[in-house]
């Protein structure tokens, strides 16, 4: 008897795999397209001005409130501050330009509906005041994630299956979220999530891999944006659903 037969499981797990795998790819070759790149770069640009201002900042505050004795002293400190602040701001560097990713939310997600989803139903955008708490409260929810995963990251063989557990959860329960409410109202999106947990976990994973890769995780923002379009729309259709 073959293996799907005997295991329905199996039959669920293939086509889950299938239809993230697909989404994936999708959402992957869109984001390279001429009007995603433009957010991606004006939106990095914007992070990276962010994080200089704040590493200017950082190295102005240390030189007013700590006056050593000596000339060489002051400029070794500089220096070690710098570094020091280079390295810690390069680690929230994500978590920042997910941040400010959160304001063009709605801009992509219009133009992935656009483009592939012409016939359907469009959602309708968040008010300003809103997309802001949404946008603060991810940024709050990822770095708390995040420094709780850094803890265990040296841990071998927990660290790394925290840190995609973790962000897989949170990633996967935002930005679907986020996805949700531009068509139906935040209890209803909530509990649609709830409702698809297993898919928007599995989804939140991919996003996570994403994430845990240098230099490409600058484009993890734009990336699950895209990407959790194409999931919610396959979920909605699957479950026969105006989309």
């Amino acid at each position: 008897m073959p293996v799907k037969a005997m295991c329905p499981e199996f039959t669920f797990l293939s086509n889950l795999a299938q239809e993230m795998f697909s989404a994936a790819i999708k959402a992957l070759s869109q984001i390279f397209e001429p009007h995603f790149r433009s957010i991606f770069f004006k939106a990095l640009g914007l992070t990276v001005l962010l994080l200089i201002v704040v590493w200017i900042a950082i190295q102005g505050l240390v030189g007013y409130f700590i006056d050593l004795p000596q000339d060489w002293q002051d400029v070794t400190l500089s220096i070690l501050t710098g570094i020091g602040a280079f390295l810690g701001l390069g680690y929230i560097l994500a978590p920042v330009s997910a941040v400010v990713v959160a304001f063009y939310q709605d801009q992509i997600s219009e133009l992935v509906e656009e483009h592939s989803y012409p016939n359907d139903r469009r959602g309708k955008a968040m008010p300003l005041g809103e997309s802001i708490v949404t946008a603060l409260r991810f940024f709050g929810v990822v770095v708390v994630a995040n420094i709780f995963a850094l803890m265990l990251f040296f841990i071998p063989g927990i660290g790394q299956v925290a840190f995609l557990l973790v962000n897989g959860y949170l990633l996967g329960r935002e930005y679907f979220e986020f996805i949700a409410m531009r068509f139906m109202s935040v209890p209803e999106a909530k509990a649609f999530r709830r409702s698809q947990s297993g898919t928007v976990f599995a989804a939140g994973l991919i996003v996570a891999l994403v994430l845990a890769i240098p230099i490409l995780n600058l484009i993890t923002p734009l990336f699950a944006t895209v990407f959790m379009v194409h999931v919610f729309k396959e979920l909605r259709s699957r479950r026969g659903l105006s989309v």
